[in-house]
C-alpha cells in the first residue's frame, strides 16, 4: 500500500463520483479505477458499490475512511511540523549566558522573540562566559550570548546591540563632578574588576587600560557584574561597566561616560557555524531586531 492509494480513496469516497475525483486529483479515471481496485485487492475487502449511475461505500468502506482521514491529517500535522522546524517555527533552543545579561536589553529581546515564535522552548543556562566557548563546541548549548565576539572555523557572531563602556563611581568620589571622564583619569584609582580567568570581557578591561598606560590597581574581584557595582558602591573602588547596567543602580552609583574612544561592551551572539537552519538562525535574527 502506498500513500496515493489513500488519498485517492479518500478523494472518491468524499466526491462518490470517479469524474469529479479524478478532476481533483488531476488524473484521468482509468489510474484512478485502478488504484482503486489495487487497494481493495490488498484489503481483501470490496470498499465501493459501484453502478452506471453511481458509487457508494460499503460499509468496509465507510469504516475505513475514518481510519484513511486519519493517517492523512497525521501525516499533515507531520509535514507542518517538520517545516515549522526548518523555519525556525518550533523546536528548542539552549542558551548559555552570563547572570548579567538579565539585567540589561536581553529580557526585552527574549520577550520579543517569545511572542513572534511561541513554538519554540527557549531554555536558558546560566554560566561564566569562559564556559560558554566549550559548551557550544560540545553542542551543549545552541547560542552563547557574549560580551566578546568569537569568530573561529566552529563559531561566529552575530551583533546583537551595541553597548559602550563606562566609569562606575562611588557616590561622592572627586572625579564624579566631571561630565565625562577618560581612561586615564582613572589611573590612580583602586578598581573592582571581573575575574580575568571568568571572562574574556574582563581580561579587555585590563588591556583596555594598559593601551590608556596604566595596569588597573585591583582592589576586588568578582565574577558577576551586578556584583561589581555593588562594590562600587560600597566605596570599594571603581570599575568599567557596560552602559545598559547604568539604569539599575541609580544614585547609589554614578556613572561617566569615556567618551568617543570608549572601550566597547557589546552584546553578540556566538553560534556553530554549521547551524545554518532552523531555530538558531530565527533565534540571532529576532534578537538582533
Amino acid at each position: 500500500m502506498e500513500l496515493r492509494h489513500l488519498r485517492y480513496f479518500v478523494a472518491l469516497a468524499e466526491e462518490l463520483s470517479f469524474t469529479r475525483a479524478a478532476q481533483r486529483l488531476h488524473v484521468s479515471q482509468p489510474p484512478l479505477s485502478l488504484q482503486i481496485a489495487q487497494l481493495e485487492q490488498e484489503l481483501g475487502a470490496q470498499l465501493f458499490v459501484r453502478t452506471s449511475r453511481r458509487v457508494e461505500l460499503t460499509l468496509a468502506g465507510q469504516a475505513y475512511l475514518v481510519d484513511a482521514r486519519a493517517v492523512l491529517e497525521r501525516l499533515d500535522t507531520a509535514r507542518q511540523r517538520v517545516a515549522a522546524i526548518g523555519q525556525g517555527q518550533a523546536g528548542r533552543i539552549e542558551v548559555g549566558l552570563s547572570g548579567s545579561h538579565f539585567l540589561g536589553q536581553f529580557p526585552a529581546a527574549l520577550a520579543r522573540y517569545r511572542q513572534s515564535h511561541p513554538g519554540v522552548d527557549v531554555v536558558l543556562h546560566e554560566m561564566q562566559p569562559s564556559l560558554q566557548q566549550a559548551a557550544l563546541r560540545d553542542k551543549r548549548i545552541d547560542v552563547g550570548i557574549s560580551r566578546t565576539a568569537v569568530n573561529d572555523d566552529q563559531l561566529a557572531s552575530t551583533l546583537l546591540w551595541p553597548d559602550p563602556v563606562v566609569a562606575a563611581l562611588p557616590p561622592g568620589h572627586p572625579l564624579a563632578a566631571r561630565k565625562a571622564l577618560a581612561l586615564k583619569d582613572l589611573r590612580s584609582e583602586p578598581f573592582v574588576m571581573l575575574r580575568r580567568d571568568s571572562s574574556a570581557h574582563a581580561e579587555h578591561m585590563v588591556q583596555c587600560c594598559v593601551q590608556a598606560g596604566f595596569a588597573p590597581r585591583v582592589a576586588q574581584t568578582t565574577v558577576e557584574l551586578a556584583a561589581v557595582l555593588s562594590l562600587v558602591a560600597a566605596g570599594l573602588g571603581v570599575a568599567l561597566v557596560p552602559s545598559s547596567l547604568g539604569m539599575l543602580f541609580g544614585p547609589r552609583v554614578v556613572f561617566k561616560p569615556l567618551g568617543a574612544k570608549a572601550p566597547r561592551a557589546d552584546v553578540h551572539a556566538v553560534q556553530r557555524r554549521d547551524d545554518l537552519l532552523g531555530v538558531v538562525p530565527a533565534f540571532v535574527r529576532v534578537m538582533a531586531g
